[in-house]
């Protein structure tokens, strides 16, 4: 099968793009050698096209940004960076990544910018250690009259080593919205480091900058980490880094949510991380719609130690990746894509708005940013994992979030956490919201859960649909989606 020369002449003259044309011929030579993997890419294709994509954390990059991944810069080994390479024959890949710093620089306004790490993850452990490099070792080994880590004695190299470990980290819960990354017990950052956290206030869902600024104060870590994964307000990043200093922390900022909010100047001021934090750690692939990776920004003094996130902290870096970071980055630094970030949060308003006249309670009663989180088992008695389940049968796709405290835990949830950042990408506006609201309401309202067949109680997990509801708002959704396609240009039956 050849989806280049099937489609070909029904791709009208204004969609016959070259981007279409090379991503086309891609799927054919995929196809041609491996039809299942071919054959995935496509469904893949015709499943997000088919569902309202609502998850927070999702969005759809550029034909472009996708194209750049598929190159023969996959296969070159470029360990350092920009100019000081491990490796030789790196030339082009230098141009690649210095490409991409300066975009960002420009972008971000910052001093210095790393686009190694492959994800967020990566990304906040580059972050981690430099700092940590930066504060505990470099001075350590310069109090012991060493000018390097290889002229330690096994007994020094051992005292330092464990003073990094005993360095203390804080930031927000994942009960309160915070990222698994910020010191939650399951994951790496809570076993490098020792491990607080802080919580948003019980009655309001908010941040207690007064509240943090007393637990800083006791706790006294050696980074204060600002940032989320579901928390629907602003941060003022301002009086956090005010906090931070008043016990000598790094400031660090994860804005992997955000960062498309920020290069689109929505958050400015007081709201903008770059401009008060030692250190920014970011995705490349949710706001900021770019492909899938991380980066790190920071201040001129942190140059050096970031700039060796490999061998740190990294493997080999992804050229052909960084390649496509660049393209997506000098999209980013347009007005079409402010316009569009500031879209985003009128969307996200305008669907809050919707849910709550409709009876439902979302955390902090609202949001000012890109997300929501919505309380479901409050009004329909479901959980959210039933939530996500019965939306996507709908032709929704969202994913169950815990709301602040939640009794169901983490796996089940209580609630459900949605961003419009997708939905804009395809063109979508208040208007699109509201009807969204409205079908996602009608359609939780005739989900209920099953019996639980071990207990006899309501299972969890289980749940029925009315079946005439589900119909009506599978075509609703049908409806919507044909006037906002996804990679119109794209040909595919």
């Amino acid at each position: 099968m050849s989806y280049l020369k099937k489609y070909f002449n029904k791709i009208t003259e204004n969609r016959r793009s070259s981007a279409a044309i090379a991503y086309l011929a891609a799927i054919d030579a995929v196809h041609e050698h491996s039809p299942e993997i071919g054959q995935a890419i496509v469904q893949e294709l015709k499943d997000q096209r088919s569902h309202l994509k609502l998850i927070a954390s999702e969005n759809f990059s550029s034909l472009p940004v996708q194209l750049a991944m598929g190159n023969l810069l996959t296969d070159k080994y470029s360990e350092g960076y920009p100019f000081h390479r491990f490796y030789a024959g790196c030339e082009n890949v230098d141009f690649v990544e210095a490409a991409a710093i300066e975009e960002l620089k420009k972008i971000f306004n910052c001093d210095h910018a790393y686009v190694q790490p492959h994800s967020g993850a990566d990304a906040n452990m580059v972050a981690f250690w430099s700092i940590l490099v930066y504060r505990v070792q470099n001075k350590e080994v310069e109090r012991l009259g060493r000018k390097n880590l290889d002229e330690l004695t096994p007994e020094e190299y051992e005292k330092v080593r464990q003073l990094l470990l005993s360095q203390k980290v804080m930031g927000m819960s994942l009960n309160s919205g915070g990222h698994l990354t910020h010191g939650y017990r399951h994951n790496i950052s809570s076993k490098m480091m020792q491990a607080v956290t802080y919580d948003v206030d019980l009655k309001t869902g908010y941040l207690d900058y007064k509240a943090l600024e007393a637990q800083v104060k006791r706790e006294k870590p050696a980074i204060l980490i600002a940032g989320y994964s579901a928390y629907p307000r602003l941060i003022d990043f301002a009086k956090m880094r005010e906090i931070a200093d008043t016990v000598g922390a790094t400031f660090m900022v994860d804005m992997a949510h955000f960062a498309g909010l920020v290069a689109g100047k929505v958050m400015q001021g007081n709201y903008d991380p770059v401009a008060f934090a030692h250190v920014v750690t970011s995705t490349t692939h949710k706001t900021l719609r770019g492909p899938r990776g991380g980066l790190v920004l920071c201040k001129e003094e942190y140059k050096e130690v970031i700039d060796k996130g490999c061998p740190l902290v990294l493997g080999g870096p992804l050229p052909h990746v960084m390649a496509a970071k660049a393209v997506a980055f000098k999209e980013a630094n347009t007005p079409a894509f402010r316009t569009y970030a500031h879209q985003i949060v009128k969307n996200c308003k305008a669907l809050a708005e919707e849910l709550m006249a409709q009876g439902l309670h979302l955390t902090t009663g609202g949001t000012d940013n890109h997300l929501l989180v919505v309380n479901i088992s409050e009004m329909f008695g479901l959980t959210g994992r039933q939530g996500e389940m019965a939306l996507r049968e709908a032709r929704f796709t969202v994913n169950r979030n815990a709301i602040p405290f939640d009794k169901n835990g983490a796996w089940y949830t209580s609630g459900i956490r949605m961003g419009p950042a997708a939905l804009t990408t395809l063109g979508m506006k208040e208007h699109e919201m509201r009807q969204i609201a409205h079908w996602i309401v009608k359609l939780l309202k005739a989900t209920k859960p099953q019996q639980d067949e071990k207990t006899g109680g309501a299972s969890r997990a289980k749940i029925y649909i009315d079946p005439v509801v589900l119909e009506s708002v599978q075509k609703e959704v049908a409806d919507l989606l044909h006037h906002f396609p996804l990679y119109p240009e794209l040909v595919i039956d």
